[in-house]
C-alpha cells in the first residue's frame, strides 16, 4: 500500500507519531555574518573578481576525504584547493590551506591590488572569526548565502554536482597512489582540458589567456 494511504488511515484513527517533527524554516530566516552582496549577479569582467568556495566529501580507495576548493566565476577555473582526511567539511587546516592557495595564486598572477568578492555558505569554518581574520591583509570582501539556500550559490553547487558525477567515470582510481595525485589530475583536467559552452567551447585557461588575462 502507498504511504499516502497509511497517512490517511492513521489520521482517521487519530494515530500520531511520537517522533519530533521538523519545523520548516524559510530560506534566509537565520541571521548571517555577511550579507549576500552578489545577490544573483554573477557577471564578471576579469579573473579574481568573484570567487566561490565549498567543500565536497568523497571516497578514495574506501577512505573518506574532504576537498575544499575555490572557483573563479569568470571562467570556472579552480584557483585554490586542498584535500585532507574527512572531518565532515569542518576541517580547519583543510579550509585554511585551500584559502592560502587561492590567495597566493591571486598575488602570483598579478591581482593582489584588485578587489575580490569571496562568496560561501554559512558553514562553521566559513563563519568563524579566525577564518575571516585572514582576509584582513588582503583586498577581499566577504559574501554569504542565506541559511539553507544553496540556490544563492549555483556556480559552486553545479560544479560540485559535475565533479561528484564525473570523478569516478573519467578517472580510474587504481591509476593513482595517493589522493593528492587524484585531485591534482581532476583540477588540471578542469582547468586545461574541459571545454564549456559558456566559455565559447574553450577550457578555462584557454578562455582567459586568449582574452589577454594572466
Amino acid at each position: 500500500m502507498s504511504s499516502n494511504l497509511v497517512h490517511k488511515v492513521c489520521k482517521s484513527l487519530n494515530i500520531k507519531s511520537k517522533a519530533k517533527h521538523y519545523k520548516y524554516k524559510r530560506p534566509g530566516e537565520e541571521s548571517i555574518k555577511y550579507s549576500n552582496i552578489i545577490n544573483g549577479n554573477w557577471n564578471t569582467t576579469r579573473p579574481f573578481e568573484k570567487i566561490v568556495s565549498d567543500t565536497t566529501t568523497f571516497y578514495f580507495k574506501k577512505k573518506k576525504y574532504d576537498w575544499t576548493f575555490y572557483l573563479d566565476v569568470f571562467n570556472n577555473e579552480i584557483v585554490g584547493y586542498d584535500v585532507r582526511d574527512s572531518m565532515n567539511g569542518n576541517g580547519v587546516l583543510n579550509h585554511r590551506e585551500a584559502l592560502y592557495n587561492m590567495l597566493n595564486n591571486k598575488i602570483k598572477r598579478g591581482y593582489e591590488n584588485l578587489e575580490t568578492i569571496v562568496h560561501t555558505d554559512q558553514g562553521a569554518v566559513y563563519s568563524s572569526v579566525s577564518f575571516n581574520n585572514i582576509f584582513n591583509s588582503y583586498k577581499v570582501t566577504r559574501s554569504m548565502s542565506r541559511a539553507g539556500t544553496p540556490t544563492d550559490n549555483p556556480v559552486i553547487e553545479s560544479k560540485n554536482g559535475w565533479i561528484k558525477k564525473e570523478m569516478y567515470i573519467d578517472f580510474d582510481i587504481n591509476n593513482y597512489n595517493t589522493v593528492q595525485e587524484f585531485i591534482d589530475d581532476i583540477v588540471w583536467d578542469n582547468n586545461n582540458y574541459q571545454p564549456s559552452f559558456a566559455l565559447r567551447y574553450k577550457n578555462p585557461v584557454e578562455y582567459r589567456t586568449q582574452l589577454g588575462f594572466k
